[in-house]
């Protein structure tokens, strides 16, 4: 039997998180008997902490797995996991004494890099500096680097000049909900009359400019799910959009039929997520054959081959908006969904995961 140790996630089962629906899938779709996994779990998420969840083994630390204590909370996780397993596989780069641990333990690193984390704006100058080292870390400590994007490989190709695995994410977890009835008693929307937007209400996803786009177009309704609570960047801005009656700003959804029951009826998916990889949100979309309008960044463009619709402004969004015809809808939709089937299909992803244990 294979012990591999999943770390750097809240843990499962999943709430919400591009890393723990990974995890998710993992354990759902594994093919290989001989594969144990464990998962490294925040105590600090979960009322229950059960032991065992779809045959993997569950280990809580009392630390939250996100902030500055995710450094701490990822390096005892490491440190426990360098005696116990066989294979050890780092979600993220939040660990900055990995190449420290490798010193005393050679069990095989494959290290997930996630996104360039340093290149957020929600981060200041010393918080940039804490990052980019611990990336550092964690690339020149890792037997196997996985980039989820053709750009991410690139940039880690570059910087560090190591290669790196393209192991994207899987979007057929989202199951397209259709209910009429429910979609307008609940949220007074009908079937592809509206826009739809879900992200974490942040500077980078530019919330703004996507808001400030539909207030150019009072005649289009957009709807955008997010934290607006969790941040003044979210506050002010839900403080300023709130007399849109166009624009509907709902806070977070964590019952996975109800966020696809929205996302799957709407018009067009916006993306405006401008830093990062391959982000899950965007891969769902894709799955549920929703045509896409991202931001033009070179992580988006690869993940939709180029194919979608694509803004860099809300001046440029709200044009891609207006010129959109039934045809031009039908034949992005097609896109997305024959390139979402060809690369983002959780059984490949958790194929090629399966043979990075080996």
């Amino acid at each position: 039997m294979q012990k591999v140790a999943v770390i750097g996630t809240v843990g499962v089962p999943a709430n919400y998180g591009g890393f723990e629906t990974l995890v998710e899938n993992l354990l759902d779709y594994r093919r290989n008997p001989d594969i144990a996994y464990r998962v490294y779990c925040s105590s600090k998420a979960y009322s229950e902490k059960i032991r065992c969840y779809k045959g993997a083994e569950l280990k809580y630390l009392p630390l939250k797995a996100n902030g500055w204590q995710a450094m701490v909370y990822d390096s005892l996780s490491l440190l426990h996991a360098c005696f116990t397993a066989d294979r050890l596989l780092v979600l993220g780069c939040s660990c900055p004494i990995v190449r420290l641990i490798r010193l005393v333990c050679r069990k095989k690193l494959i290290v997930n890099v996630d996104g360039i984390e340093s290149a957020r704006e929600k981060w200041g100058g010393a918080a940039k500096k804490v990052l980019r080292f611990c990336m550092n870390e964690a690339v020149r400590a890792a037997d196997v680097c996985v980039a989820d994007n053709v750009a991410i490989r690139e940039y880690v190709a570059d910087r560090y000049g190591k290669n790196s695995v393209v192991i994207e994410y899987g979007g057929d977890n989202a199951v397209a909900v259709r209910d009429d009835e429910r979609l307008k008693s609940e949220y007074g929307l009908e079937r592809g009359g509206y826009c739809f937007k879900v992200a974490r209400i942040e500077p980078e996803n530019n919330i703004g400019m996507v808001l400030e786009a539909f207030a150019m177009l009072p005649r289009e309704r957009l709807v955008v799910v997010g934290n607006w609570n969790r941040s003044e960047y979210g506050r002010a801005l839900r403080r300023r959009y709130a007399s849109y009656p166009n624009i509907g700003m709902m806070d977070p959804i964590y019952e996975p039929w109800e966020i696809n029951l929205l996302r799957a009826n709407c018009r067009l998916y916006i993306h405006g997520h401008s830093a990062g990889g391959t982000n899950p949100s965007l891969v769902e979309a894709m799955s549920l054959g929703l045509p896409v309008c991202a931001f033009d960044v070179k992580y988006n463009r690869a993940t939709t081959e180029g194919k979608a619709l694509y803004f860099g402004s809300a001046a440029e969004l709200a044009e891609q908006v207006e010129r959109l015809t039934s045809e031009m809808l039908s034949a992005i939709a097609r896109e997305m969904a024959g390139i979402a089937v060809r690369r983002y299909r959780w059984t490949t992803i958790c194929e090629k995961y399966e043979r990075l244990f080996r």
